[in-house]
């Protein structure tokens, strides 16, 4: 089953369904893959656990 991870900030449930719905109809568009193969994964990240460039978001938000 193609999976797709998406590593974000907290979302409202409604929020949700329309990221989890866009993400599927848009892979499966682009591979030919049918919507009912897809898995999708939504991760709940916040700025203290996230680096980029060799410095916490949280750090870059100050």
């Amino acid at each position: 089953m193609p999976t797709i991870f998406f590593y974000g900030p907290e979302l409202e449930r409604e929020k949700k369904r329309e990221l989890v719905k866009s993400f599927t109809k848009t892979a499966s568009e682009l591979t030919g893959i049918d919507e009912s193969a897809f898995v999708v994964y939504l991760r709940t990240t916040d700025h203290e656990h996230v680096g980029v460039g060799g410095t916490l978001l949280a750090d870059r938000k100050k």
